[in-house]
Parts: C-alpha cells; structure tokens; sequence
C-alpha cells in the first residue's frame, strides 16, 4: 500500500481538480455540483431502493418498463449501512462509498500494474484511468468505482494465487452490477488453469472457482424466482429498459444513423471513446496478456459492445476495463518526458472538460 501512495496521489489529484472544474461550470449555470453527482440518472434510483427496498416500474409511452429490480444490491446496500451509521442522506452515503471505492480501486489498479509490469506502468495505469473523458462517473454515486475496485483487487488475488480472496471478491463484485459476471469468468478461468496444470488436488483453486458466480447469478436467479420466471425474468426485465445481448447489431444501426442525423456531442464521443476501447483491447491481446486480464477484459468489451439499448452509456461499461489501458501506459513509459507530459496534459484537459459537459450540458443520461 505504501508503493501505492504516489500513484493515488496522483489520482486524487486528477479527480480533485475535474470536481473542481465541474464545481465552476455548475455554478456558473446555476446548477448545484453536489447534487448532479449525488442524485443525476441512475444514482436516485440507488439511493431510492437504499431507502425504500425494491418494488419501484415506471412505465413510459414508448413501451418501455423501468424497474428498480435490473439495479444490483449490493451498492445499494452499503448506501443503507452508511446512512444507518453516520447523519448524512442517501446521496452524500452514495458519494462516501463511490470515492472511497474509487481510492481503493486505484490501489488495485496499481498493484496489478506492478506486479505485472512493473511501477511506472502501474502509477501511469492509474493516472489514465483517473483521465478517462468519461471519468467524472468515479466520482458520482454509481457503481463503477466500487465493481472496478473489487476487480482488481480480486484480479490481484489471482495473480497472487489467493484463491479464496479471488472469489470472495467476485462474488462481491457479481453483486454490484450485470457487468460484473466479467470477474466471476476470470476467476474461473484462472482456476481452471491452475487445475489443468495439475493443482487439481489442491481444494482452494476449486473453492475460488465455484464462490466467484455465486454473487451475479444467486442476484439474477432471485429476480427470476420473484418475476416468476427463474431463468428468465432478469433478462426480461433487462429487455423492459430496451438492454439486451445482440451481438451487435443494435450498436451498428445506431452508429449508422449517427451518420445520417444529428445527435448530442455526447453520442458520436459514446462512438468514439468505445472504438478507442475496442481498439485498444486488440492491442492489449496482441501483447499475450495475463489469461485472468485477458478473460476479463474480453467479457467487458463483448457486453459493451454486444449489447443493445443506452448506446450512451457504453463508455461508462468500459470503465472498469483497466487492463486496455495498459497499451498506451507501456507506450508512455517509452517515449520521451516532454511528449508523456503533453499527452498527459491533453488527456486531463479533455477529461475535466468533457466531464463537465456531461454533468451541466448534456441532455442525454449518463
């Protein structure tokens, strides 16, 4: 954790400065900082089923069917825990928990990097994930911060051969959002490798293996049971907010109508920041990744990029994919100081003020 303080240092600097950017432009239009990053989209309906349990649909004109039931728990519940202990209401809770799982996540990340790579690449790995455009979510009450910070501390475990750490880990993480079955599938499979290379006497390769689903699909199974269909009923309710697995096609046929009509700024940069991504994950690949980083990565990118509905969310599923940022952090280490430090600059530019937009500007969610 000491080898970690400058890399969070740095991080805390990043984020620090985007709330501060964000901070000014709100004002400037008359809009309270505190709460579009507490209560905007997806946080009121955390902080709604923290207060109330679950139970809330909306049922809109075009046919579509919100219920609160597609939202994972276990955020949620630590919103109620905090709430129950400290005098201060939902959103600030949601707050305390995302910024304090963002800060743990950056750890994570780093000690990941370290391991793997060595610490330049771990502190560069950190700084770009702080830098991200869309990074302004790892400091709103969303989910991301806290599934990111449970990856990579499971993903760690892996690397580090704590079997039962790793599962445990993803079982929580399959609690926090539907993306999150991407830890549970690295775990198993790094499991499974360690048995195929003959640890198959061994028994906490097997106990890692068969906790790290237990979270994602023991959530996906009790909406099914309570929809009345076990196997069925998350995926229905899934399909209520227009999201469902299609290979593809969906996001094609909006790129498509992105040529031909005129949207928000912050959909062609949903379009582009996601092809970055994709791109980057084939760069990753190439470079024969660790196989847990590899599997985890490649469940990220196929349910983003695979999935339908909310096209302007899919950066935001990107977010936890940290690993595909590895690429451009080898590359930084390379080059020479005066270009690092110009990239850098750039990127944080593009990061506060983007993030900014998106809290004050933009009419699309998040």
């Amino acid at each position: 954790m000491r080898r970690a303080a400058p890399a969070l240092g740095l991080f805390a600097a990043a984020r620090l400065t985007g709330l501060l950017v964000l901070a000014a432009v709100a004002h400037g239009r008359g809009l309270s900082p505190r709460a579009r990053l507490a209560t905007a989209w997806d946080a009121d309906w955390y902080v709604r089923i923290a207060a109330h349990g679950y139970g809330r649909t909306l049922f809109w004109p075009d046919g579509a069917v919100q219920s609160d039931l597609a939202f994972f728990p276990f955020y949620p519940g630590l919103i109620r825990t905090v709430t129950s202990v400290l005098p201060v209401t939902g959103g600030t809770a949601g707050l305390l928990v995302s910024w304090t799982a963002a800060a743990a996540a950056a750890c994570g990340i780093y000690l990941v990097g370290e391991r793997l790579y060595g610490r330049p690449v771990g502190t560069l790995l950190v700084l770009l994930w702080g830098l991200l455009p869309h990074s302004v979510v790892l400091t709103m009450a969303y989910t991301e911060p806290l599934m990111t910070a449970l990856a990579a501390w499971s993903l760690w475990a892996v690397l580090t051969r704590r079997w039962l750490w790793a599962g445990s880990l993803a079982l929580l993480a399959g609690l926090s959002r539907p993306n999150a079955v991407a830890v549970a599938a690295a775990v198993m499979a790094a499991a499974g490798c360690a048995l195929w290379r003959g640890e198959w006497r061994a028994w906490r390769p097997w106990a890692g293996a068969l906790l790290a689903p237990l979270g994602w699909c023991g959530y996906v199974l009790w909406v099914g049971v309570r929809a009345g269909d076990p196997f069925g009923g998350y995926f229905a309710v899934q399909a209520g907010w227009t999201s469902r697995f299609d290979f593809g096609a969906g996001s094609l046929a909006f790129v498509k109508r992105l040529v031909l009509v005129p949207y928000d700024l912050g959909f062609p940069m949903a379009a582009l920041i996601t092809g970055v991504m994709a791109l980057l994950f084939v760069l990753f690949v190439l470079d024969r990744p660790s196989l847990p980083l590899a599997v985890y990565s490649a469940v990220l990118v196929l349910i983003a990029v695979g999935g339908a509905g909310f096209f302007e969310s899919k950066p935001r599923f990107l977010l936890p994919a940290f690993p595909l940022l590895i690429p451009p952090a080898l590359a930084l280490t390379k080059a020479r100081p005066r270009a690092a430090v110009a990239v850098t600059v750039a990127l944080a530019g593009l990061s506060f003020g983007y993030g900014a937009y998106l809290l004050t500007l933009a009419t699309m969610a998040l």
